[in-house]
This record gives C-alpha cells, structure tokens and sequence, in this order.
C-alpha cells in the first residue's frame, strides 16, 4: 500500500473535523473520497500532505510513517498537491508556476526540458500560455496550471482537491480526461472530488465521508450503481 492512513483524528480549535476514520491508497491506483460540504474531504487532503496537524492516529507513506513529518518533507518524499481552489501565484507567469512545482527536486535542472515537455503534453493550453500572467487566466486554465505545477514534482502520490470546482460541464470532462492520462501514465492518484458522477466513473476505490467520517467504501464502479448512492450524490442519474 503506497499511502495509510489509520484512525486518524484531525480538530479545528474544539471542532473535530475528521473522527477516526482509515483507508487506503494502493500503488498505481485512483481512489476518490465524496461526500457533501463539511464532510471532511479536504480536511483529510490537507492532512495527508502535512498541512493540518494530527490529534490522533497515523499517516504512512510507502511504509514510513509521516504523521508529524512537517509538508516540505512530505514533497520530497513524492507527495504534491492541487489544493481546492487552485493556489496558483498569480503574478507569476505559467512557466514561473510551473518551475515553482519542481523547487524541492534536486534534479530539476537536468529533468527541466522533460518536464514541461511532459506538462505542455497533458495541457497545450499552457504552452499557448507560457508567458502569460497567471492571475490573468481563466478559471479552468487556473486548474490545468494548478494540476501542471503538481506534476512537475515528480508526484508518487498526487493529491487533488476539488479539480472540477467552478467549470463549466464541457471544462470538467476536459479535465478529467486529463486526469485519466494521468493516471495510464503511472501516477497515482488521491481525488477529492464533489461531483461523484465523476470522481466514481475515474476510480478504482472510493470512500463515502459523512460529518467526519467514512461510512461507506467498495469499487468505483459498485457504488456507481448503489441506488443509495445514487440517490444522494449523484442525483439519482449518473
């Protein structure tokens, strides 16, 4: 298992966020947390790569573990993040952004040329864009820059949150069509993600967090279909 996380307890001031909850992330895998507003979702992000301290529990990565390993360490071990909302810099240029992905790399001058070779493939956008100021950008090329800035960490494990927030439906596909190759290409992935028709179509593995807490888990596929499921995120429609 590439990630492990085993009851892990996470408070905000006397608020607990995140009660005990466990799952999984094997090698190669997409696996998807959904849920509601206030469900815990990011919370659990922002905890796996060391933004938000535990109260209680573990977080292992390729069986070390890293609960209180502070989030710069979290990078070089090979832990990157698209944070909700994207957290580009914004008076930054695109290739400025991206080149702020690979900081933590000791080998970022010499891989340079593959890298962005690899990002402009994903995203041509961002080439096109190269030169252009970020916070000039539109919301869904923020996403692709957001999403390009993580990869270029060289990413074992890469996190994203929220990906399809804000965009409109024809953005979204876009996106997770990228995500999929992603992916094929051999990353693996831990989606957080509220449209669930989505996030369930892309996963291996998902976990259903209500109020703090995993109350439901199985295939991506299986809970697609779950008439439960169905009814309370996806709208009774997929």
């Amino acid at each position: 298992m590439l990630l492990e996380v085993e009851g892990l307890c996470v408070n905000y001031g006397r608020i607990e966020a995140i009660r005990d909850i466990s799952f999984g992330v094997p090698e190669g895998a997409v696996v998807t947390l959904i849920g509601a507003n206030g469900a815990g979702k990011t919370t659990t992000m922002k905890t796996v790569s060391g933004l938000r301290p535990v109260r209680d529990g573990r977080v292992v990565f390729e069986g070390k573990d890293i609960t209180h390993m502070p989030a710069h360490q979290r990078v070089e071990l090979g832990i990157t993040q698209s944070p909700e909302g994207r957290g580009v810099f914004p008076g930054m240029t695109v290739r400025e952004n991206l080149d702020m992905g690979a900081y933590a790399r000791k080998d970022r001058k010499e891989t340079a040329a593959k890298d962005f070779e690899r990002v402009f493939g994903l995203f041509p956008r961002l080439e096109e864009r190269a030169s252009q100021v970020a916070g000039t950008m539109s919301g869904g090329e923020q996403q692709m820059l957001a999403i390009g800035r993580a990869l270029m960490g060289h990413p074992k494990l890469l996190l994203l949150d929220e990906p399809s927030m804000g965009l409109a439906p024809m953005l979204i596909a876009q996106i997770f069509s990228i995500i999929k190759e992603i992916h094929e290409q051999g990353t693996t992935i831990l989606l957080v993600e509220q449209n669930a028709a989505q996030a369930l179509k892309a996963a291996d593995h998902a976990y259903i967090l209500e109020t703090g807490e995993i109350v439901r888990e199985g295939e991506g596929s299986v809970l697609a279909q779950d008439d439960s499921i169905r009814a309370a995120y996806l709208g009774g429609d997929l």
